[in-house]
């Protein structure tokens, strides 16, 4: 089984809790086939203009620019990266409500009709990656799980949508520690019972690959 994990914080772990989840979560998966895509490592120019006059490039046999280059070169890696994983496990925070950049990047490089979904004769989108699992490991500071504040929060319900929703991957586990920054008091209670949470889901995944 191919596990590949999708890093989207360059903070230290000693600061940032998603870091310290996905810390704890390659500590307990060593001995298994897993590669980490850091989205803060990677060339990753942002998805726009250019990546489309790219396209029209290639197809008009005129050469690239460099960030043309760079953004197919880049597009291409995180698809196969994607192509090759059975599992993929997101690690990632809560900032201003929703999702690093850089993990937008990634996403916006594999949301292609034909690669991740196709529309169907009624114009319906369905997941192409129907045969792949998936793990969220999130966390956010505030409180985002009260019916007031749910709707708030972009970040774990757009991973959702996006990858399960879209894509159609099974998503089998999700880990999200919240509320540490709003209770400071119980902060090391609330951050070490959600690793033991992520310890626990990597025990599971590690059964999958036996």
């Amino acid at each position: 089984m191919n596990i590949l994990v999708v890093k989207a914080n360059n903070r230290p772990a000693a600061e940032a809790v998603s870091s310290k989840m996905y810390e704890t979560f390659m500590e307990e998966m060593k001995g298994t086939n897993v590669t980490t895509y850091d989205v803060y490592e990677e060339d990753m120019p942002y998805f726009g203009q250019d990546l489309f006059n790219a396209f029209g490039n290639v197809q008009n046999g005129v050469e690239l620019s460099d960030v043309e280059a760079r953004l197919l070169a880049a597009k291409q890696k995180a698809m196969d990266a994607l192509s090759a994983a059975d599992v993929v496990v997101f690690a990632f925070p809560l900032w201003n409500l929703t999702i690093p950049a850089k993990l937008q990047t990634f996403i916006d490089y594999v949301y292609q009709a034909g690669f991740t979904f196709r529309y169907n004769e009624e114009g319906q989108l369905v997941g192409m990656m129907k045969d792949k699992k998936a793990i969220l490991l999130s966390a956010r500071g505030g409180i985002y799980s009260t019916p007031e504040t749910a709707p708030m929060e972009m970040a774990v319900s757009y991973m959702r949508n996006v990858i399960g929703g879209v894509f159609g991957m099974e998503i089998i586990n999700e880990v999200v520690i919240e509320g540490h920054n709003a209770f400071p008091a119980r902060k090391d209670e609330i951050i070490a019972e959600g690793l033991e949470r992520v310890k626990a889901a990597a025990a599971e995944l590690q059964k999958q690959t036996v």
